[in-house]
């Protein structure tokens, strides 16, 4: 089984990670030792992608300023025997309940016991892992005194374990370092060759669109900024980082926010599906951005390109060559 993210989340990097991998630096499946942070690990599609197939990886580093996302990270990779069999019972519990009501009666008192913040880590994360498949799309949201309140969402038949993804994920989890705080706090562990991934809540392209409450704390603009002035310690520290965000000039050709931002830096658009909206004519395809501190041959062939100079042809070459 191919270890994938274990929960669904909103922004999740799935769909994107072709076009993440071709913006890599050109030569990191040269690197030796590499060290892996990710900041912002929310549902892992990256990390878990990055493992598998990246064996110079030999330090992974995790780190979410949301407990029980991280909590579920410790819980499937120390105890995914007693997470599994956790998950079955509430699966048996909850298939029982033979009308919507009952369902709608059970979910709401399973949330009341999550937000009491008085279980224990398998219990926690069970928890998480049945509110993750019955609450409305799938969303992780929180009030300002951190209670998750997203409601019911009436799915038919949702499946709260798969076992073999908790399995194969559990053995990639062993060697990764799972913290639990501000972002900043993964500066220490850069070591030798170094890529940081950041994947932080995305900047609202309007007053409605914000799905960034995955804490009581706020991701607004001067953490947006505040996040920039880490990306540029990271580069003074010799280590090479990726950020993605919202493309805001999709939205607002006047809106040049992130454009300004990194503007020293080199930044993509790739394109990405937006399924997370309760008005279907405001889902479909739309840009995001992508950031980083190198330039891959991708970008200097295009480059080259224009001056008729580069052999299309190079980049196809066998990885042994």
């Amino acid at each position: 089984m191919t270890p994938k993210p274990f929960i669904k989340w909103v922004g999740g990097k799935g769909q994107l990670i072709t076009q993440l991998n071709a913006l890599l630096p050109t030569d990191f499946y040269k690197w030796e030792d590499v060290t892996y942070i990710e900041p912002f690990v929310g549902g892992g599609a990256m990390l878990f992608y990055m493992l598998s197939r990246y064996p110079n990886i030999k330090c992974a580093v995790i780190n979410d300023i949301n407990s029980d996302l991280t909590t579920c990270y410790k819980t499937v990779r120390d105890e995914p025997e007693r997470l599994i069999l956790s998950l079955l019972s509430i699966q048996k519990e909850y298939d029982s309940l033979d009308s919507k009501d009952a369902k709608s009666e059970f979910y709401y008192r399973m949330r009341d016991l999550f937000n009491t913040k008085a279980l224990s880590a398998v219990e926690n994360t069970t928890l998480f892992f049945f509110l993750n498949r019955t609450c409305y799309n799938g969303l992780y949201r929180v009030n300002r005194g951190g209670g998750f309140n997203v409601p019911f969402g009436d799915y038919k038949n949702p499946s709260f374990c798969n076992e073999e993804t908790i399995l194969a994920d559990s053995k990639l989890l062993q060697n990764v370092e799972i913290l639990t705080g501000d972002f900043e706090e993964t500066y220490n562990w850069i070591q030798g060759n170094t890529l940081f991934y950041f994947d932080p809540p995305y900047r609202p392209l309007s007053n409605t669109s914000s799905f960034n409450s995955y804490s009581k704390e706020d991701f607004n603009d001067s953490a947006q900024l505040r996040l920039k002035r880490f990306c540029d310690k990271v580069n003074e520290a010799g280590a090479r980082f990726m950020l993605s965000n919202s493309d805001c000039k999709a939205k607002d050709e006047e809106d040049a926010f992130f454009d300004v931002l990194y503007s020293e830096y080199s930044i993509e658009r790739v394109w990405a599906s937006r399924s997370i909206n309760s008005n279907p004519s405001k889902r479909g395809k739309l840009t995001e951005i992508v950031v980083r501190n190198f330039q891959s041959i991708y970008k200097y062939a295009a480059e080259m390109k224009k001056q008729d100079e580069f052999d299309f042809s190079m980049i196809f070459c066998d990885s042994d060559e």
